[in-house]
């Protein structure tokens, strides 16, 4: 029998997915909401930060540096936002790399649920070794 966290952390999961989309870059796109009290508080997908050219990637195809991922887009509107994501589930289709897991610790987010793992897991290691629970659910049903 699937809780009712289970049941929800799915239904998330599948949104940041489909969020992700959203995204303008070509070599992977990511999604990411942070959840709160049962409510979206943010949301966020990889691409270029406001006000520059939607393109990603340069001329050989490699992601240019200044692309913001999926979970940094999502902190900064908290940032700039009344909500605080202290306490917060952080939804993501693609487990976080180290840089925005510090991001994540700093944001007082308590819960990061992902969909595929990233090639480096470091960021994984440190929101482990700083108290983040992490679930990866693979299977979506």
């Amino acid at each position: 029998m699937i809780s009712k966290q289970n049941k929800y952390d799915i239904a998330y999961l599948k949104m940041a997915i489909e969020w992700g989309k959203l995204s303008y870059c070509k070599r992977r796109q990511v999604g990411a909401l942070i959840v709160k009290n049962n409510m979206i508080i943010s949301d966020g997908y990889n691409g270029t930060p406001s006000g520059l050219e939607n393109f990603c990637e340069d001329e050989n195809g490699y992601t240019k540096w200044y692309v913001l991922h999926a979970e940094a887009n999502a902190i900064t509107k908290i940032a700039s936002s009344t909500q605080s994501s202290d306490g917060a589930t952080l939804y993501i289709s693609l487990s976080p790399c180290k840089e925005c897991s510090k991001l994540i610790h700093q944001a007082k987010i308590k819960r990061v649920v992902y969909h595929n793992a990233y090639k480096d897991n470091s960021g994984l290691k440190f929101l482990e070794k700083a108290g983040v629970e992490l679930t990866q659910i693979s299977d979506l049903g």
